[in-house]
């Protein structure tokens, strides 16, 4: 598919704008500058009225930006935000779904993966698998994870909330990460080790796996050639930077394992476990940061039975 066919998909089938809207589209310098052209182009061909506002690169992912882009996403009826690093976790974003902005955020997005790959799926039936996945989620304790490369983890979820982001926000306030299509949910607390071999935020595809320790919701060890740099950008913002934010199920099968975290922890099949920023969706830890740790061939286990991934 083309260019201009994904960002018909991104607006007419994911966002579902209509004439008139007002159409906010965030970007940085550091992304192709053809993407956000191509979505204020598309929203002009629809009948909306865009805004394209460019701001310079965030340092990290989840990093707020800065205070008149935030009133701008607040004051929009659709936001799409490609840029190189995260506002998903950001209280700009969540501000922006109070005030019942729809809202989808593409970050790291590259001019490939917007002509290919994950963002071409098949929303609308991903989004009944996704709801399928969450329904046997809902009402779990417990849920472990090994690999045959060493992770062996439990996560607590009773009681809490398991999102999905299945690309379609066509409701007032909804949200989206597109490429889309994960479950995902900010557990309490979990005790293990969990071993990531496929990519990690803001690092790109990995040599050699990360191995990290977690102990009572907290990571507090680190190992592994690239740990250095990890544990740099983790403590760069302090102890909230080492919280278990988030264990997420990709269900997306046209995604692809290519060293961008926004479409790697898609990739149906893999789980993906992320520390720091959880304030979005049902935690409560502002970090400032929040760096995702794709794994490849987990075995889930629910309250102790195993279960059969999506894909």
């Amino acid at each position: 598919m083309s260019l201009k066919d994904n960002t018909g998909i991104i607006l007419e089938t994911c966002m579902a704008v209509k004439p008139e809207e007002i159409v906010l589209i965030i970007t940085d310098t550091a992304t192709h500058p053809s993407i956000a052209i191509a979505l204020y182009d598309k929203a002009v061909e629809l009948g909306c009225d865009p805004i394209l506002m460019t701001m310079e690169p965030r340092e990290v992912h989840g990093q707020e930006p800065p205070g008149v882009v935030a009133e701008a996403m607040a004051a929009a009826d659709v936001v799409l935000a490609p840029t190189s690093k995260s506002l998903t976790h950001t209280q700009a974003r969540l501000n922006a779904n109070e005030a019942g902005v729809r809202t989808a955020t593409l970050p790291g997005i590259s001019l490939e993966m917007m002509e290919s790959g994950g963002i071409s799926a098949d929303y609308l039936a991903v989004r009944d698998t996704a709801f399928d996945l969450k329904s046997r989620l809902d009402g779990v304790k417990e849920v472990r994870i090994t690999t045959d490369l060493g992770t062996d983890i439990v996560f607590e979820v009773e009681g809490c909330d398991w999102r999905v982001d299945h690309g379609i926000c066509h409701e007032p306030g909804s949200s989206s990460n597109l490429p889309a299509d994960e479950v995902f949910v900010a557990p309490k607390g979990g005790n293990g080790v969990f071993v990531v071999d496929g990519s990690m935020g803001g690092m790109g595809l990995l040599n050699s796996p990360l191995t990290i320790k977690i102990e009572d919701g907290q990571a507090t060890d680190i190992t592994g050639e690239s740990s250095g740099k990890f544990i740099g950008m983790i403590d760069s913002v302090g102890p909230p930077g080492r919280n278990l934010a988030e264990l997420g199920i990709g269900i997306n099968p046209a995604a692809r394992l290519i060293g961008n975290v926004l479409e790697d922890e898609k990739v149906a099949g893999t789980v993906h476990v992320a520390l720091g920023d959880n304030s979005t969706f049902g935690g409560n830890v502002v970090a400032g940061i929040h760096l995702d740790g794709i794994i490849t061939g987990p075995t889930v286990y629910l309250d102790g039975e195993p279960m059969q991934l999506p894909g």
